[in-house]
Formats: structure tokens, sequence, C-alpha cells
């Protein structure tokens, strides 16, 4: 087992600490993780910190949330300089409206009666920008759903009635955004985006790179992806999505990874780019 380069910590909508994922990924022998939070970095470092003490590499990563037309497209973001000041400055202007967001979220949850407090979010996600599964969460601690799932159908997907977008990108502003940082932009969990017909375009702004590999993907579907690749000379990555014990995912750490070669070929194309 190699690399999981989609991984999630507390410092978004993960339940883990950075250091708690580390050591997690050690134990399940996995050599490499891509710490890839929701639209912050502030992990990432407490995460290679940590991964120096036992032997694991550290990818600084990012999963940044876009909309192309009426489609939700999240680009991810590899070996980013997780200190540069444009990209900071970006992700403060998301962060600023995820917490606002949360309120107004919770304005809709009162007009259907439904009473919780905008505190209780964040204290469940233990910073100012939370997401929707705080939201879920927070629900259920409040006994008004008995599960993570039954929140979103009955509130908070994006169809639901206290359903709330947050500031997003579009996928060719993060795709610079993630290149101005000194990064490499990949195509997060295709299918569930389904415009495949828009990666010619995304190249075209500087994407490198597509998840092929994704929990829930069929044979065929890696396959489909794995062809997408070769066809348009993107690289191939792969990874968990993992959030963690609690976070209403069921998912292990590295279930879903990537071999030893594919993840020497996206190394070694941030290695020639720099």
């Amino acid at each position: 087992m190699s690399a999981d380069l989609h991984v999630h910590t507390n410092f978004s909508d993960g339940t883990l600490k950075p250091e708690e994922i580390v050591e997690l990924a050690k134990k399940v022998g996995l050599k490499t993780i891509a710490i890839t939070d929701h639209d912050v970095v502030a992990g990432v470092r407490r995460g290679q910190e940590k991964a120096e003490e036992v032997n694991v590499e550290v990818v600084p990563g990012i999963e940044m949330t876009t909309e192309a037309g009426a489609a939700e497209v999240h680009i991810l973001g590899y070996y980013i300089d997780c200190n540069n000041a444009q990209l900071n400055e970006i992700l403060g202007r998301i962060q600023k409206g995820r917490e606002e967001r949360i309120y107004k979220i919770c304005d809709k949850l009162k007009g259907l009666g439904v009473d919780l407090d905008p505190e209780k979010v964040f204290a469940e996600a233990g910073h100012r920008t939370p997401g929707r599964p705080h939201v879920a969460r927070a629900l259920r601690s409040i006994g008004a759903v008995s599960n993570f799932k039954e929140a979103f159908v009955r509130y908070i997907d994006n169809k639901g009635p206290a359903y709330v977008p947050h500031y997003k990108l579009t996928p060719k502003e993060a795709i610079k955004i993630i290149g101005q940082a000194g990064g490499m932009s990949v195509f997060a969990h295709p299918k569930i985006s389904d415009v495949d017909h828009i990666i010619p375009d995304l190249m075209a702004d500087g994407l490198q790179g597509i998840e092929a590999y994704y929990p829930g993907y069929s044979e065929d579907e890696i396959k489909r992806y794995l062809t997408l690749a070769g066809k348009y000379g993107l690289l191939v990555t792969g990874g968990s999505d993992f959030h963690g014990p609690g976070s209403g995912r069921d998912i292990e750490l590295g279930a879903v990874a990537i071999s030893d070669e594919l993840m020497d070929k996206t190394r070694n194309e941030y290695l020639r780019r720099n």
C-alpha cells in the first residue's frame, strides 16, 4: 500500500487531528498521505511535523470547492505552498463566507421549526469555518435527526429546505490559485460532478491530473477515468476521501490508495515543474 491522496482532518470536516491521521497512516502501512482539507491549509504543518517522527510523507494539499454551471466541481491541489499570500487571501474570503453561511442555515432551520444555535455548529467543528457535515452532526446531537444521512435528506442537501450556497470559485480560478501557490491541480472524484466534457477546458486552464481511484467506483468507472487520463496525458491519482470515525462517512484510511508507481509519477512531475 502506497499513497492515499485524499484525506481530511478536523481543520475542515474530518474528525481526527492531523497528528492522529499521520499515526493511523503509519499503522495501516501507508507511505504517503495528502492532507486535503476543504478550502483550508491550517492542518498541513502539524501533520508534517508528526510525519517526520514516524517516517510518513505528508503532501501539502487542499480540496477547493468550485462551481461550473450547475455542477459542483472539486479541485485537489498538491504540493502547494501553504504560506502563499495569494492563496491565503482567497481562503480567508472563502472561510468568512463559510462562517456567515452557518447563520443563514440556522435561520432557515428555525423557520422549519428546528432551533439549532449556530454556536453549537461552531463548537461541533472546533473552528469558525464549518461545513454542512458539522451542521448534520449538530442536528444529530440535539435530536433533530437520528443520523447524518437524515440531516442531509431532510434539510441540507443541495435541494433541501435549509440549503444555503456558499462562496465558490470557478474551476479556472481554483486551478490558477493552486498554480500560483506552486501546486498541481487534480480533478477530484469526477464521477460525482458528472461533467467529464469540461476536462479539456480544465486542462487548458492548467489541470494536471484526475482522481481515477475513489470509494465506490466500479471497475468500469475506474477504467473510464484511466482511459481519459491516458487520452489527455493527465496524471492518475486516488484516495479514500477519509473523514474519520463518526464523520458520517464509512470509509477507512487507505481503503483506496494508489501504487508506488503512480505516486512516483506525481512526485516526479512536481519536481520536474519546480
